[in-house]
């Protein structure tokens, strides 16, 4: 009989249902056979995004270019604070978006020199902490869109920063956990739980000086992976040069691995941080102990089912320790 076990995800506090049963090939085929239109966002055509809010290096005058979103999820202009409507409560869309354009060319992200890589991470830090000085946004980070099922609608190579006037849910179910785990325990749930997967060993993909990469114990999706970083620090922005350059060494090597292993699969990156802190707030008053900054990177093989609708469990047919050991073996060129 197909073994079945439910695990519990100790941050978002999320349950999987992992299945031997669902072990399914992937619904999805790879991304290097999709076609999109002309991007918009080669060099030369810089008059198609003209307003640049960052830049960096490059022979074509810069390497990575930030530029606002014609079409945003969220707006700089309005008003943030809750007001009523009615029986319901309400604010404006207040916020950010913008896109991270990371090669001047066509080339993926993975494909960049770890160099390149440390610009685009250099860009995302640079951005946050501008977007910090406004007092009404609260809540920063970053998404990578690859792949049609995984949302990308641009035939190039971009990741987008997103900041919210709002502290969003899943960010708001990781804090409270770790602030409990940190008042019960006076240890950092991040601190044991890496600690712990060290430890065993068996779900670790790669590592280098600064960064562990492992397929989570709860893993919401086949080959899912998290990117911690081993040094205690709640906010990303305060990421140091050399720890860039160790994260762009763990993306580049954990990205090539899952398109080695999985033929280019679609996949979303994620990055979470810290909010602002406000002279009003009274919760989470230890998250410079309790907290820290993290990556994840999902692999989109299947579409989302009415069991995880319905009951907001995850679905998984692939145990990570089978998925980690997979990850491992596949070679990555310097």
């Amino acid at each position: 009989m197909d073994k079945t076990e439910l695990r519990l995800d100790p941050l978002s506090q999320e349950w999987t249902v992992f299945s031997e049963g669902r072990a399914l090939p992937p619904a999805f085929a790879a991304v290097t056979t999709e076609q999109f239109d002309a991007s918009p966002f080669r060099a030369g055509l810089e008059r198609f995004a003209s307003h640049s809010l960052y830049q960096d290096g490059g022979s074509f005058g810069w390497q990575v270019r930030v530029v606002p979103n014609r079409a945003p999820i969220l707006r700089v202009e309005g008003d943030h604070t809750q007001s009523g409507d009615g029986f319901y409560d309400r604010i404006d869309g207040v916020g950010a978006h913008e896109i991270v354009i990371e090669d001047p060319g066509e080339r993926r992200f993975e494909e960049l020199p770890v160099d390149d890589i440390a610009r685009v991470i250099g860009a995302w830090r640079a951005r946050i902490e501008d977007l910090m000085r406004d007092g009404r946004l609260r809540a920063f980070s970053v998404v990578k869109n690859t792949g049609r099922a995984a949302g990308q609608s641009v035939g190039h190579s971009v990741s987008q920063v997103l900041a919210l006037a709002i502290v969003p849910p899943a960010l708001r179910r990781k804090l409270d956990s770790a602030c409990d785990y940190f008042a019960k325990k006076k240890r950092s749930l991040f601190a044991n739980l890496l600690e712990e997967e060290q430890r065993r060993a068996v779900r670790i993909v790669y590592e280098n000086a600064g960064f562990v990469v492992f397929c989570p114990y709860a893993s919401g999706a086949p080959f899912e992976m998290a990117v911690w970083p081993r040094r205690q620090s709640p906010d990303f922005h305060h990421v140091s040069a050399d720890e860039i350059a160790q994260l762009a060494d763990a993306l580049r090597s954990t990205l090539t691995k899952l398109n080695r292993a999985l033929d280019h699969p679609a996949w979303n990156l994620s990055l979470t941080t810290a909010p602002s802190r406000t002279p009003l707030a009274n919760t989470w008053t230890t998250l410079d102990d309790d907290f820290r900054w993290h990556i994840s990177i999902v692999p989109r093989l299947h579409p989302t089912g009415g069991f995880e609708m319905a009951t907001g469990c995850h679905v998984n047919g692939v145990w990570p320790e089978a998925a980690a050991e997979f990850l491992r073996s596949q070679e990555v060129s310097p």
